[in-house]
């Protein structure tokens, strides 16, 4: 969390929020406030909704009930890195035309690329390991290496909030270690970044704060307090007396 003002700001509140898919809520009745500068992992058991709360988090799902501020955030300000199942890489595109798509948010989508730019995007390549690597096709690329590619495009996008939707599934442990990195640098420079990740070690090592769900929130604050042996006890209860048929519920607010 960052010091001073900026670690009282909230960029994202939610107030009794559920998220979920034709009238089945997959999240629900979810308060609390990610702010400035904080770095979150968001862990429960599969299906627990972690997924779908990041797609509410950008804008991409509206929610069913309850409100989600983003609190003058646009969407072109949140980065979002979705899994790697979730991307097409059979386009014919380089590694160099992949991370020069991160500029978008400063010059759009149809300016030319000044020598300037692509030196940045040389540098992105650079700091994720990959110097050398801009004219591959990113289909000839191992899993690691295109989530290393993911990443310098980030570094591009420059964004004050960073969503994470398992970054480190199925990669190295090298690449985890380098992009760790790159995520520690994030939260240096007092972005915003939240993680859904399944690797508890992982998170009492690198992230402070931690959300724990399991459809609904199990608990959510300091790591150490949250990933405590009740709390993950009681998600797995929760994980496996879900109904997948449940229709919305509502309830109210004191």
């Amino acid at each position: 969390m960052g010091d001073g003002v900026a670690a009282m700001t909230a960029v994202i509140s939610l107030n009794d929020v559920t998220l979920g898919y034709d009238r089945h809520p997959a999240v629900h009745h979810l308060t609390g406030s990610f702010v400035a500068g904080s770095l979150t992992a968001v862990v429960g058991p599969n299906g627990a909704g972690k997924s779908t709360l990041l797609k509410g988090l950008i804008g991409t799902l509206a929610p069913l009930d309850g409100r989600l501020e983003r609190n003058g955030l646009r969407q072109r300000d949140i980065a979002y890195l979705p899994q790697q199942a979730e991307i097409d890489r059979s386009f014919p595109i380089s590694v160099m035309e992949t991370v020069l798509l991160g500029h978008w948010r400063t010059i759009g989508l149809f300016r030319p690329v000044t020598r300037a730019l692509r030196r940045q995007a040389e540098e992105a390549l650079v700091a994720v390991g990959l110097d050398g690597f801009g004219r591959r096709p990113i289909a000839s690329l191992s899993a690691g290496q295109f989530q290393r590619v993911l990443f310098a495009r980030m570094l591009l996008q420059d964004c004050p909030v960073i969503l994470l939707d398992e970054p480190f599934t199925a990669i190295d442990a090298r690449t985890t270690v380098d992009l760790l990195a790159v995520v520690t640098r994030w939260h240096g420079e007092q972005r915003t970044v939240i993680a859904v990740l399944h690797d508890l070690d992982q998170v009492r090592e690198n992230f402070p704060e931690a959300l724990l769900i399991s459809r609904e929130p199990i608990a959510w604050g300091p790591t150490a307090e949250v990933l405590r042996a009740e709390h993950l006890f009681k998600a797995r209860q929760m994980a496996e007396a879900w109904d997948d048929r449940a229709e919305i519920c509502r309830r109210s607010i004191a």
